[in-house]
Order: C-alpha cells, then structure tokens, then sequence
C-alpha cells in the first residue's frame, strides 16, 4: 500500500535539492520510492560530475537505480558509518520537541529503511506537501514472520489496529519482502501517540518492524512545483 500523491516536478525538487546535500568522500544512505528515485539520479549525474561518494542502498529497487547511475555501492558491515540517509515517506507529522513522526513502508522496505536511517548521522525526509500531515493516521505497516500472520494480527485487534494483508498487484496472493515476510497493514486512525503504540508494535512475538519512524528524520524537505521548504533544520 502506497500513499499517492504529489506532482511529479515536486518531488523532482524535493529529491534533487537532498542529493545537492552529499559531499565528497560520504556514506549515503538510499531510500526506497518515487521522491528518493530522483535523487538518486541527481546523485548519479553528481558522481559522474567528479563527485566521490559510497551509497547503501535499502532495497531491490533503490540498488538497481543505483546501479543504473554508476553510484559506488557499500554495505554496513563495511564502512564505519552512514553521514546520510535520503529517504521519503508515506505521511510526515511535526513533533512538538521540532522533530518528526512518520508512517513508512508504502514500498515494504521499512525494515532494512529503519537500519540505515537510524544508523545516519544525519536523516534526511524527501516528500511532495500531500505527506504532510497532522496527526499520522496512515495505516501502519508491519513486517510480520509467515508463522506468526495470525496471532500478530489478533494482538493488533488488541491494541485498537484493524490489520489487512497486503496482496500484490499482479499476481496471486500475499506480498511478500525482500527479507522473505509478510506485511499487514494495521489502520489505527487518527495516531495520537505515535511513540507508545510504535513500542507495542515492535514488543509483538513474530514483528521483524513496523513503520512508524517515531523522532528519527532531523530534516524534510517538501517539494513544490517551484521550490523546496527545508522543516527542521
């Protein structure tokens, strides 16, 4: 499930005015989406310009673009760091300490998204204005072993979820990860307390992740068809 939305040229911007962040010699960090997809080009017209980077890329999709651009690929296990991470967002809520909340997992990469993102010095949020919201009330993704699909979505009922398997598009049956789960998509409404109900998600036996990101991005930028806002810096 994949949040819809937003002009093509506005996440244009939002995707290239990340990219134009990377300085020589970093580690990046690449998202998984339609807004992260521009900036891995402008990244790779960057790196073709002269520019030195690595990326660690968070999903089939984000490597391929990356491959397709000729950007250095790396992994964690082989650098000492991450100094950024460019990925979007299905919906983006403002903290009242200034941070940011948000809903991820539209593309069913919000496992290995949450370990590089985290691991960044610094977390960028790339998003067109309809992401913007106030509060979270996107369905929540959640990685879930096969095994545990049952018991996980009846203690989702428990906390006030109503979970739904996520099929694919074009093909009988469920979706299914790149690290070989299931996803449910929880709807909880209106999310007034993304932190506790991100910790029971993640406290449930058979949940590899969930998507709330819950205070972790330091910055979003937000295309429009003629500029960018920068939130949080």
């Amino acid at each position: 499930m994949k949040n819809t939305g937003g002009s093509s040229e506005a996440k244009r911007r939002a995707g290239e005015h990340a990219a134009d962040l990377v300085e020589d010699g970093e580690v990046v960090g690449l998202g998984t989406g339609s807004t992260t997809a521009h900036a891995i080009r402008a990244l790779g017209r960057a790196v073709d310009a002269g520019l030195d980077v690595q990326a660690i890329p968070t999903s089939f999709q984000s490597r391929q673009l990356a491959l397709d651009a000729e950007i250095p690929l790396t992994s964690l296990d082989a650098v000492d760091g991450v100094d950024l991470a460019i990925d979007g967002a299905d919906q983006v809520a403002a903290r009242d300490d200034g941070g940011f909340d948000l809903v991820k997992g539209g593309g069913a990469a919000h496992a290995r998204e949450k370990v590089v993102d985290a691991a960044a010095d610094r977390f960028v949020v790339v998003a067109d204005p309809s992401k913007l919201v106030d509060p979270l009330d996107y369905p929540v993704p959640v990685e879930v072993l096969p095994d545990a699909r049952p018991t996980v979505a009846e203690a989702v009922r428990e906390l006030g979820g109503e979970p739904s398997l996520r099929t694919a598009r074009r093909k009988d049956g469920p979706v299914v990860t790149e690290n070989g789960n299931l996803v449910l998509d929880c709807d909880f409404g209106p999310i007034d307390d993304p932190a506790t109900l991100a910790t029971g998600l993640s406290a449930l036996p058979g949940v590899l992740e969930q998507g709330l990101f819950v205070g972790l991005a330091d910055e979003v930028h937000i295309g429009h068809a003629d500029d960018v806002d920068v939130l949080g810096r």
